[in-house]
């Protein structure tokens, strides 16, 4: 398929910094150039949705002016520092789109957005032969690194795209007041939408406001329309020619004129396809219109022996499990306080939102924050705070983990989006370093690390730690799981089940080697063994949803197998086969031993993430074999 847009349209400008205002014939052009990459936003996103990619198409289509006008200046002058860092790593596909306009990649290649080895992942990852000139994805995270490429070059002037969403994060306001007190050169421009994925800040966040926040750490901040292009170059460019820090507030509507998301929580994610086809109607892209609606995308249905064909997602039958436990409560409110990270609809936490209002608190993009009033709240027993995030974020409040220790604090926190199963936005959100929480002196210690292995696993584990103390942490994937069976075919973890916190499980039963694993894996290993099992291979497979305890019976039987394999999705640098062996040979077992895990950066797509890893059923069997 070719393009469907000509990008041949595009016409490049330059602007010099003693420019003061458009010239009519630019302005004509950079209305047109505006159009084009806008209209091509939607499409190629959307194309991704087609093919089940996901995406995220408003936060893209908000900035395209200011980042157009920006692109001139930087072509024109070279005193300014030609990177449109942005820390709002779901905007990457008008870093893409830029990437081709400036003669990195071909057009076609945006066909590929977020599919597996096409280098166009759900953030930007530096890929300077490619065209894009730095990481970003966790929000908070570039303005300090900013700053430094600022200090490195003072001759230059460095610019930054942020929101109303990422400033929200307490690492921008050290970064602010570094670069206040050190007047460097960099210049912010903020698309303030009103807009984060789970809401508005100006319901959900009184008193925030993206401009008074700037000035109160000393920066020069002008705020105005971001669609009005002769206001939005003067003020462009007057932050430009001005020394020091300058904050550039532009504001318009989440996915301006675009019915159906504009000035909606809907706008962050991929638009729908239904539309994005009437979005491109109206704008006379028949051909984009047609090779949308003639692209279909195969569905590759996969089954795993040992687990049944229904498939449900633990991340969300968590806020399902919790609004059952709250109703048994009297004065929910005295005793449940639930911390949302702007994540709901990702951790389950929108049921409890819905269902218990009077707990639930929407706390913005502020984890450090949210994680440590959780923990306040559960500083005195028959108090239970309860939070909600990615996992990949767990890195992010290890400290406020380790505070709310030394606090006896009890927090109930799930973290989802773990592992890399489905995860398209690839390396910066891979949840992989989840034992980061078990950081706790031994001596006393009841921090738990809790990983079920389906839904219904799920169940019987959050009624059996719901009112203990100390820090549990729940882990859950992206991905939706299947629900493992018995030999004779029953669901292994249903109503009668009783989760024993600290007991490992055995699956199956053999005598030929041993693989221990959890969560996502605990089913594809689980085929391995029944696919192994066809050629006379026994083994035992055992699940440990309690990742950091050790189970004195369990790891005997592990220790006197001929081999112990250990599968996760965990880095293998940091993960439980990391320390698995240790506590083996600490009991003076010594079977072969190995472990799987996460090794290598992303490439990107969905179903592709653990097959990269190594991690597919027919690696964990070749694994095996070699171990045999």
């Amino acid at each position: 398929m070719d393009f469907p847009i000509n990008l041949g349209d595009y016409v490049s400008l330059k602007f010099d910094l003693n420019q003061e205002k458009l010239t009519d014939e630019q302005k004509l052009v950079l209305r047109g150039n505006i159009g084009l990459v806008r209209d091509s936003l939607v499409f190629f996103t959307a194309l991704a949705n087609v093919k089940g990619l996901g995406g995220h198409t408003g936060g893209a289509f908000d900035i395209v002016p200011e980042l157009l006008i920006v692109d001139g200046f930087m072509k024109g002058n070279e005193s300014v520092h030609p990177v449109y860092f942005d820390e709002a790593g779901h905007r990457v596909a008008i870093q893409y789109i830029m990437a081709v306009l400036n003669g990195y990649r071909e057009a076609e290649s945006l066909l590929h957005y977020r599919e597996y080895d096409k280098g166009y992942y759900g953030h930007p990852e530096r890929d300077e032969k490619n065209g894009v000139f730095f990481s970003s994805g966790r929000l908070g995270h570039l303005w300090s690194y900013v700053n430094g490429v600022a200090e490195a070059d003072p001759g230059k002037t460095v610019v930054m795209f942020g929101s109303d969403g990422s400033q929200m994060e307490g690492d921008n306001a050290e970064a602010a007041r570094y670069a206040v007190a050190r007047n460097l050169n960099v210049k912010l421009f903020i698309d303030d939408n009103d807009v984060t994925i789970a809401g508005h800040p100006s319901e959900y966040m009184k008193g925030y406001d993206v401009v008074k926040t700037l000035q109160g750490h000393g920066l020069d901040v002008d705020a105005g329309d971001g669609e009005d292009l002769d206001d939005l170059f003067y003020r462009i460019r007057r932050a430009l020619v001005a020394d020091g820090p300058v904050a550039v507030v532009n504001r318009r509507p989440m996915a301006v004129g675009v019915p159906g998301i504009e000035g909606s929580p809907k706008g962050h994610d991929v638009i729908a396809v239904d539309l994005a086809l009437d979005y491109l109607k109206n704008r006379g892209r028949a051909e984009a219109v047609e090779a949308l609606t003639g692209y279909s995308a195969e569905k590759v249905k996969v089954s795993y022996r040992g687990s049944s064909p229904g498939m449900a997602k633990v991340r969300d039958d968590f806020g399902k499990i919790v609004c059952e436990l709250i109703d048994d409560l009297e004065n929910p409110a005295s005793q449940v306080l639930v911390v949302d990270s702007d994540l709901e609809g990702s951790c389950g936490l929108h049921h409890i939102r819905k269902n218990h209002p009077e707990v639930y608190v929407h706390g913005g993009i502020m984890e450090r924050n949210n994680y440590s009033v959780a923990a306040g709240f559960g500083s005195e027993p028959g108090r239970q705070g309860i939070f909600g995030t990615f996992s990949a974020f767990l890195e992010m409040v290890v400290s406020e983990i380790t505070m709310a220790r030394l606090n006896d604090a009890n927090v109930l926190a799930h973290f989802s989006h773990s592992g890399i199963d489905d995860m398209a936005d690839n390396t910066c959100h891979f949840g992989i370093n989840n034992f980061f929480a078990d950081n706790a002196l031994i001596e006393g210690d009841f921090t738990r690390l809790y990983f079920p292995a389906d839904a219904g696993q799920l169940r019987g584990l959050l009624k059996a730690i719901f009112n203990d103390a100390g820090l549990r942490f729940v882990f859950s994937t992206r991905s939706a799981t299947p629900f493992i069976l018995t030999e004779e075919g029953e669901v292994l973890y249903g109503d009668d089940y009783t989760f024993v916190p600290g007991r490992d499980e055995i699956i199956r039963e053999g005598s030929d080697g041993t693989i221990v694993t959890y969560g996502e894996m605990v089913y594809r290993c689980l085929d391995a063994v029944e696919q192994l099992k066809d050629e006379g291979v026994n083994l035992t497979l055992m699940n440990k949803p309690t990742l950091n305890s050790v189970d004195e019976e369990m790891i005997r039987k592990a220790g006197q197998s001929p081999f112990t394999l250990v599968v996760e999705s965990q880095n293998t640098k940091t993960g439980l086969g990391s320390r698995y062996g240790t506590w083996l040979l600490e009991r003076g077992y010594s079977p072969r031993y190995s472990l799987m895990g996460t090794s290598r950066p992303g490439h990107g797509g969905i179903a592709e993430q653990l097959p990269h890893q190594g991690l597919a059923v027919s690696d964990i069997k070749k694994e095996i074999r070699t171990m045999l």
